[in-house]
């Protein structure tokens, strides 16, 4: 079964679901983990001998929340999105590489525009929400 969402935290998951399918989401996530893989602040981050379980999780985790897809959910459980990356040091410097690594992905894979204001703001509540270091000065 499929859930679809419609407003959510001030983004339109409709949009998101009208512009982009399971496909769509894979190839976006493709074109993010290439980045990854070169980037020096984000890809030590990520499993090394891994590549692909890694990328499949991430596409299978956006299936699960923008198109209600459940094999996340059936072969991983609940999300845990901060438990998950606890052992990893997350401030503003990396949260910004990643949206940046995923915008950049985005225009490679030729997301409409209105689509891509929509997904950069569920991947920046995301981003906002993994953070567990304090910002610079505070």
């Amino acid at each position: 079964m499929v859930a679809r969402r419609v407003e959510r935290r001030g983004m339109n998951e409709q949009v998101i679901a009208d512009g982009m399918d399971a496909a769509a989401l894979r190839r976006l996530t493709a074109a993010f983990y290439r980045r990854v893989r070169t980037d020096d602040l984000i890809g030590p981050m990520y499993p090394e001998g891994d590549w692909e379980g890694a990328e499949g999780r991430l596409a299978d985790f956006l299936c699960f929340r923008l198109l209600g897809e459940m094999k996340y959910i059936e072969e991983r459980g609940h999300p845990r999105l901060r438990m998950r990356h606890v052992g990893f040091a997350i401030g503003v410097a990396e949260r910004d590489r990643w949206l940046a690594l995923m915008g950049a992905a985005m225009k490679e894979c030729g997301v409409a525009e209105e689509v891509r204001v929509e997904l950069g703001a569920f991947f920046g509540q995301v981003a906002d929400f993994m953070r567990n270091r304090p910002e610079p000065g505070v």
